[in-house]
């Protein structure tokens, strides 16, 4: 087989000649691979010269045309097989579609705060308090990084470089992980462990960053952190029921619907694999058909 046949043929000849697949088959094929190509023409590319980020883009797409995830599923797993045979036949040196995987089936999406809501809820700490202050550092930290609050209230003071304006995060099957913090969180961290952490402490120690306000050292506890966070909430006139895991939604949620890379926040929260990052797509392409619906004069 020469390179002078096109990728999407060799593949095919492939699938037919050497696997044997059956006639319905290669059409379910060819289907998904037409798709590919129309894509890659779309952006001015050959098949063979997507990026890994395009494809996410693909799949993406797939989604948002309503697709149902058993038929993005198939098509993942045609691109996948595609991209390997390329590999094998020598005509890629690297596989785009390695570890590319169909977002999972949720039966309800995530659900996560506006900005708007955030931002009064971070309003919300009187941060003239050392428990105030606390708390604003606590809720900025969490919204800035996206962390579960088990890894947020786990962290010790050198988990933390507010200079570098970095921490690192140990996650689930004690994993460890960089993620970065926003100057914003930052300064409330740092105000925070100057102003306030001192005073809560007194003369004891602690080997967490936050600790609890009724004294003991001991750090804030996942239950401590959610009554806080709920009491927060009814202050804001938050109706929707508020989890510190909303907050970590509504991180990935923002950062998305501003462009950031799905790799880039699968990283940062910590996900093994793509396709539980991937759900993200789901909560954004639902909310742009709520606004379409609630705004378009012909819907």
């Amino acid at each position: 087989m020469t390179n002078s046949v096109s990728p999407l043929d060799a593949y095919l000849t492939h699938l037919t000649v050497e696997r044997r697949l059956a006639a319905n088959s290669i059409e379910s094929y060819a289907r998904d691979l037409n798709g590919l190509a129309e894509f890659a023409a779309g952006r001015g590319q050959s098949v063979d010269r997507l990026t890994r980020q395009d494809l996410e883009a693909l799949v993406r797409d797939l989604m948002s045309q309503g697709r149902s995830p058993r038929s993005v599923a198939r098509a993942v797993a045609c691109y996948r097989g595609f991209y390997r045979f390329l590999l094998i036949d020598g005509r890629l040196r690297t596989n785009p579609s390695e570890d590319l995987h169909p977002p999972r089936a949720w039966k309800v999406l995530p659900r996560f705060l506006s900005v708007e809501d955030v931002d009064r809820l971070i309003a919300q700490p009187d941060i003239s308090t050392p428990r105030g202050l606390r708390d604003r550092a606590v809720i900025e930290l969490l919204y800035a990084t996206g962390m579960r609050v088990s890894e947020l209230v786990a962290l010790r003071p050198p988990d933390v470089n507010l200079d570098a304006s970095y921490l690192t995060c140990t996650g689930k099957g004690d994993k460890q992980r960089i993620v970065p913090i926003g100057d914003e969180a930052a300064t409330w961290v740092k105000r925070y462990m100057q102003q306030s952490r001192p005073v809560l402490l007194g003369r004891r120690r602690s080997t967490r960053v936050f600790v609890n306000a009724r004294g003991g050292g001991v750090g804030l506890s996942r239950v401590g952190f959610w009554k806080i966070l709920k009491g927060y909430a009814r202050q804001a006139s938050i109706t929707t029921s508020l989890s510190p895991h909303m907050l970590r939604h509504s991180f990935a949620t923002h950062l998305l619907e501003r462009g950031a890379d799905l790799r880039a926040i699968q990283m940062m929260l910590g996900h093994a694999d793509l396709s539980t990052t991937q759900i993200y797509t789901h909560v954004l392409e639902h909310r742009m058909r709520t606004i379409y619906d609630q705004f378009h004069p012909r819907a």
